[in-house]
């Protein structure tokens, strides 16, 4: 008898008695009845076993707050530049001191009247960032501490936030939010990416208003910087999920720094930075948190298939840093 797993041989009967003396090999039909029944049964391998549940990644969201925000961003800015119309102020403002020096003010003028028209930029003397005047955006709206605390134009700490200086304003703001904000937003949705930049703009705002007495404050800073500080936070807390840690973690912090250091430059109101990236930091902790993969397999798994040992939702520190965030943004 053989072993399972292994095909019986019937051997040649070479014998005078055993195989009525013709030293014959048996039929082959022979040989097949011979193993009986029941035997081919016990042969049959058993089924493989269910492969493990593939991996599910974290839903991937279609971006399209951030593009609206840069849309949004433009055209108010195309609009602050209608408003402003350079060339007929300038004319004004040359007829109404009349003489030699109306005239050399109002030759003075615009940068590129003739091409834009009312669109004309101011001189680069009074805008260096290529854009309208301070009274222009006063009007549309910029953040000016007296108007908030005497006025009580508290709107002004939000309408800021989309308004910008000049091109080259609106084009460095611009140009960071899509690269930050296009990835936020796709790996965490339009609500809470939506939720995190204006109110980490109003943060921003806030700290500036305090310290920036004399000056008006315009631009997207404050929430760009948010972003930021939300990314580090993030990191920060879903530490445990990233397979690069320090790399990760050495090109933020080098980004960060670099966008810091822009607040040295004039006309840069780096209190505005300082207080979108600490808001955005706290609410990165509360808004960004990530479940463990091992509790999103466990999850997903079909029915009945072992997952080992049950893993939480969230670990500890993650919870701790979330409850800190949540008092500091409640308490600030």
């Amino acid at each position: 008898m053989g072993r399972r797993g292994e095909t019986a041989v019937v051997p040649i009967d070479v014998a005078s008695g055993g195989g009525g003396g013709r030293g014959e090999e048996r039929p082959k039909s022979e040989r097949h009845r011979s193993h009986g029944p029941g035997r081919h049964g016990q042969h049959r391998s058993r089924p493989p076993p269910p492969p493990p549940p593939a991996f599910r990644p974290f839903r991937r969201w279609f971006p399209f707050l951030v593009p609206l925000f840069i849309v949004a961003n433009i055209v108010l800015f195309v609009l602050t530049m209608y408003v402003n119309d350079c060339p007929a102020h300038a004319r004004a403002t040359g007829a109404a001191i009349g003489g030699s020096v109306g005239e050399s003010a109002t030759a003075q003028g615009c940068l590129l009247a003739p091409e834009l028209g009312r669109f004309a930029f101011q001189s680069f003397k009074e805008n260096p960032l290529v854009g309208p005047s301070s009274a222009t955006l006063l009007e549309m709206g910029a953040l000016e501490t007296s108007k908030v605390t005497k006025d009580h134009e508290g709107w002004r700490l939000i309408t800021c936030i989309w308004l910008h200086a000049g091109v080259v304003h609106i084009l460095a703001n611009m140009l960071s939010l899509l690269m930050i904000g296009i990835r936020l937003e796709k790996e965490f949705g339009f609500i809470r990416i939506g939720t995190l930049y204006v109110i980490s703009g109003v943060g921003g705002s806030l700290l500036s208003s305090l310290f920036m007495v004399s000056n008006i404050s315009v631009g997207a800073s404050g929430a760009l910087f948010g972003l930021l500080g939300s990314m580090l936070s993030e990191l920060i807390t879903n530490w445990t999920i990233y397979e690069n840690k320090f790399a990760a973690l050495l090109t933020l912090v080098m980004i960060i720094v670099i966008n810091l250091a822009v607040g040295i430059l004039p006309h840069v109101d780096n209190f505005a930075h300082l207080g979108g990236f600490m808001s955005g930091f706290c609410l990165g902790f509360v808004l960004l948190i990530r479940p463990q993969f091992g509790y999103i397999n466990q999850k997903n798994s079909p029915l009945g298939f072992p997952t080992g040992v049950t893993k939480r939702k969230f670990k500890t520190y993650q919870i701790i840093l979330l409850v800190i965030a949540t008092v500091m943004l409640v308490s600030g």
